[in-house]
Parts: C-alpha cells; sequence; structure tokens
C-alpha cells in the first residue's frame, strides 16, 4: 500500500482541530513542532502516527476515536496540560530516554487522563501527582517499582502480576504509574471486576 505523508514539522500551530482520521496516510509529527490549544482527532493505527523528539503538545485535547493500542512514540514528545479522551491500550507517556535515543526529551506533566479508558499505560520517569486518572472501572499503581515487592505478595485472581521486575518482560525502573482497566483484565484473566476490586482495595498505593 502507497501511504499518503503528511508532515507538520518547524512551526506552532495553535488554536486548530487536526483531523488525523485518514487510514491511507502516514501523519509524521515531527522534530521542532508545538501545538498549542489545538484538538487533535485520532483514529489511525499506531503505525500511521509518528512522533519524532521534539514534538510539543501544550494545553491539547486528543480526542481518541479508534482504540490506539501499543504506541510507545509518546515518550518521544513533550506533554503539558493536555486532555486525553477514547480507549489507550499499551501506550507509553512520559520521560524514557533508555528506551530510544530519541525519547530523551520526552515528558509529561499536568495532564488529564479523567475522560480516557486507559489498559495497561505506563508513565515513565516523570512525576504522576501531576496527573488525573480514570476511576473505577480503571485503577493506577503509584511508584509500581518501589511497592513491586508488596503488590506481588499477594494472591491476585487470574494469575495477574500487577507488575514485573525480573525476566525479560520486566517493566523498567523508571516505571512511575501504571494503569489497567478492569473489565478488560478481568477478561484477559478469566476472572471477575469484584475480584480484582477486592485485592485493590487493600492497597493505598492504587487509586481507582
Amino acid at each position: 500500500m502507497l501511504y499518503n505523508k503528511v508532515f507538520y514539522e518547524d512551526r506552532e500551530i495553535e488554536n486548530e482541530r487536526l483531523e488525523l482520521t485518514d487510514k491511507g496516510s502516514l501523519y509524521f509529527l515531527g522534530s521542532n513542532v508545538t501545538f498549542r490549544n489545538c484538538t487533535l482527532v485520532l483514529k489511525v493505527s499506531g503505525r500511521n502516527l509518528i512522533f519524532d523528539q521534539g514534538t510539543r503538545f501544550i494545553d491539547c485535547t486528543f480526542e481518541v476515536k479508534q482504540e490506539l493500542k501499543n504506541h510507545q512514540q509518546w515518550v518521544f514528545a513533550s506533554l503539558k496540560g493536555c486532555r486525553f479522551k477514547g480507549r489507550l491500550s499499551g501506550c507509553d507517556f512520559g520521560h524514557w530516554p533508555s528506551y530510544s535515543e530519541r525519547a530523551k526529551h520526552g515528558s509529561i506533566e499536568d495532564c488529564d487522563f479523567s475522560e480516557a479508558r486507559l489498559d495497561g499505560c505506563r508513565i515513565m520517569g516523570c512525576d504522576p501527582a501531576t496527573l488525573r486518572f480514570p476511576k473505577w472501572p480503571c485503577f493506577t499503581l503509584l511508584d509500581p517499582i518501589g511497592r513491586a515487592r508488596e503488590l506481588n505478595s499477594v494472591q491476585w485472581p487470574g494469575g495477574f502480576r500487577p507488575i514485573i521486575v525480573e525476566g525479560q518482560y520486566r517493566d523498567p525502573p523508571s516505571t512511575m504509574a501504571v494503569t489497567f482497566h478492569a473489565p478488560t483484565l478481568a477478561r484477559r484473566r478469566e476472572t471477575t471486576e469484584d475480584a480484582l476490586r477486592a485485592v485493590i482495595e487493600r492497597f493505598d498505593c492504587i487509586v481507582y
């Protein structure tokens, strides 16, 4: 398939509504571009949405119209005062320089996920206290690496392990928070939301 390439770079874009919805296009949100007070409507898969180091979003709204899955490139961008709506799964945000040379400028602060549905989404290397997370049926583990021994000391339903600190698939040390969607997790683990919540309520490092 021959994609149409759409580039945003080397400029400041303010007070615009951008529809990134054409599945036949690759959207390059490139270096040295700042989006300010913009609404970005996303209805493409992660492979169609390409960020580069130095991309800045300030006071923007992201309306995710199609579930955005496994999009790690958020860590290339600087996000400040932004709002997220819609479904995101397996996405990472924040400062994670060990992920890639291009990720050394990534950051997130003062952002609002309260209208989003997050599942398996992580905040890396930034202070989650500046962020608003979605409420139940989502739940967020704060300082999961520091609290890993405590979190993994109990029997979670369906064999779920909330944080992995050893082996090939371990969570990076810079993981500051991780949010899950209880109904999705319950289906995946063949358990129930109530069973998950019964364990979640035992921890003061989990917000829901």
